[in-house]
């Protein structure tokens, strides 16, 4: 076949997002040819509560998304999130192999081994080793040493590690479908690939991503991964304010919310008297909201959860030692990125540069995914494109296919890998 499939699939709080592009050999361009979104359930917080839920859920999408494609969906990467993230980074070192002194990929290989080999609880499963900086006999700063000589070779690495227990979940719901997992990518890097620029990388960003139950928190130093997590809050907890302070219902405060972010554009600004103009009788709620105090709405409940969630995230930078190196400030995007006020109360709050992060680099059916809240499934393909397919290299790239495997990896993940290369 002359495209190559590839599929993934975004396992979250509100919504499981499925898209298939194909990657075409001529012009090596990815164009999506299939996108479907289903409502979520049975997962909280990123993490899995109801196994058969999120099976039906996840099966369903799969379905929807195979009729648009008119293709099958054999294998797909999957997203990752939630407070369960963790991250640190770690240093490998090895002594160049060849006689003559060239470093290969062999040498990065091994390098990067040494570097993941760090003691981890049993709970606990990489899913993640990004490089971050070589060192050839003591010369810092290089990307990519193949081809350079040297003696002794270091890496500086960013891992990336979850729950187990909730990594084994997902598997089993792709299994009970029939749908082989390529690879766990943290949702957070997902997006990062989706909306960020390379300048904004080398400069100094953080990407942050607003889902439903969480926030996934990407941030790049130097062009490279340097620092990730993930925090118990995101726009439903937006939504719930709204329905309490308001006391509506749970359906017509997302209403409400969407509403004023689609009259508001974001959160961008607009005058009073804008403001006063919106008719929510357009929604035709069952609770009566004639005589909404927008100043209160806003300032009063959307507000101070914003300001919430900015905290902790800066509390998270200020963890990272990174704060520093950010000149570029904050991508925000997901779903939460929508919500009114978003823009001025980052400014406000973290005192550094925000802007909305949308997805692009790709073509096809892109109209519907253009939108902030599928930055994680529009990265998920863009990041496997470009780390994990194989493409007419074969086995060059095993050892990034079998990055999320843990070291005493499953018998049954290695059946799925291997029924891949099989007609």
């Amino acid at each position: 076949m002359a495209d190559h499939l590839i599929a993934a699939i975004d396992i979250g709080s509100s919504k499981i997002a499925t898209i298939v592009g194909v990657e075409s050999k001529e012009d090596d361009e990815l164009r999506i040819i299939g996108f479907n979104s289903t409502p979520s359930s049975g997962v909280k917080k990123g993490l899995v509560v109801d196994i058969d839920k999120v099976t039906k859920s996840v099966e369903e999408s799969i379905e929807k998304v195979e009729r648009m494609a008119g293709q099958k969906v054999h294998t797909a990467l999957v997203s990752v999130g939630g407070p369960h993230i963790s991250s640190l980074n770690s240093r490998g070192v090895v002594a160049v192999a060849d006689s003559q002194g060239e470093i290969s990929e062999t040498d990065i290989n091994r390098v990067i081994e040494a570097a993941r080999a760090i003691s981890l609880s049993t709970t606990r499963q990489i899913i993640e080793v990004s490089p971050r900086d070589f060192v050839v006999d003591g010369q810092e700063g290089i990307k990519n040493p193949i081809g350079m000589s040297g003696v002794r070779l270091e890496v500086e690495t960013h891992i990336i590690t979850a729950s187990h227990t909730n990594l084994k979940n997902i598997d089993r719901c792709m299994e009970s479908i029939g749908v082989g997992n390529r690879g766990f990518i943290f949702a957070g890097l997902a997006s990062s690939e989706a909306v960020l620029t390379d300048t904004e990388k080398e400069l100094g960003v953080v990407c942050v991503d607003i889902g439903g139950g969480k926030t996934d928190i990407a941030l790049y130093v130097d062009g490279s991964l340097s620092y990730s997590s993930s925090i118990p809050i995101g726009s439903r907890h937006i939504t719930n304010d709204i329905a309490v302070g308001l006391r509506v219902s749970l359906d017509s405060a997302e209403k409400i919310k969407l509403y004023l972010s689609n009259k508001l554009e974001h959160g961008g600004g607009k005058t009073k008297k804008k403001m006063e103009e919106l008719n929510f009788n357009e929604l035709q709620l069952p609770e009566m909201v004639d005589n909404l105090d927008m100043k209160t709405l806003i300032d009063g409940i959307i507000g101070p959860r914003l300001e919430e969630i900015y905290k902790m995230v800066s509390d998270e930078i200020i963890k990272s030692n990174f704060i520093e190196l950010i000149p570029s400030g904050l991508v925000i995007t997901g779903g939460g990125a929508l919500t009114v006020g978003i823009l001025e109360m980052g400014r406000k709050t973290i005192g550094l540069p925000v802007r909305i992060g949308v997805p692009g680099k790709i073509s096809g059916l892109i109209d519907e995914i253009i939108d902030p809240q599928f930055s994680t499934t529009v990265g998920l393909i863009l990041y496997g494109r470009k780390n994990i397919m194989n493409k007419e290299e074969g086995f060059k790239n095993f050892n990034k296919i079998l990055k999320d495997f843990s070291l005493g990896g499953s018998v049954g993940k290695m059946k799925d890998f291997f029924k891949q290369f099989i007609p």
